[in-house]
């Protein structure tokens, strides 16, 4: 499974990106896809995640409201839209993907997910 993801940049605060993963492999190897990112410094977070079956969403506390999570099943893309980005939202991201259809207390840590990418930096700064 290869997850390559784009769309990283620089942008002021209050601006939005749009990250995209598009993955290729096992088609079963990506029940699970998502976010986690990392800030100098600071541990590994998880930003969303979404069912790849059903589609049910999930959100980190500190992106809810702002971020939303998608999928193009067809191109087998996932996408994470980004508003009102705030120098705090400064990290590499990462697209990550598991085999298992996560329950919610599991969907948070990074230890379950098979597969990452290889990270795109956001900058939010004036």
């Amino acid at each position: 499974v290869q997850l390559q993801a784009s769309g990283g940049g620089l942008v002021q605060p209050g601006g939005s990106l749009r990250l995209s993963c598009a993955a290729s492999g096992r088609s079963l190897s990506r029940e699970t896809m998502g976010w986690f990112r990392q800030a100098p410094g600071k541990e590994r977070e998880f930003v969303a995640a979404i069912r790849w079956s059903g589609g049910s969403k999930f959100y980190g506390d500190s992106v809810k409201g702002r971020f939303t999570i998608s999928r193009n099943s067809a191109e087998s893309t996932v996408y994470l839209q980004m508003n009102s980005l705030q120098p705090e939202d400064t990290a590499v991201y990462y697209c990550v993907t598991s085999e298992l259809s996560l329950i919610l207390s599991e969907i948070r840590k990074p230890a379950r997910y098979n597969y990452w990418g290889q990270g795109t930096q956001v900058i939010v700064s004036s």
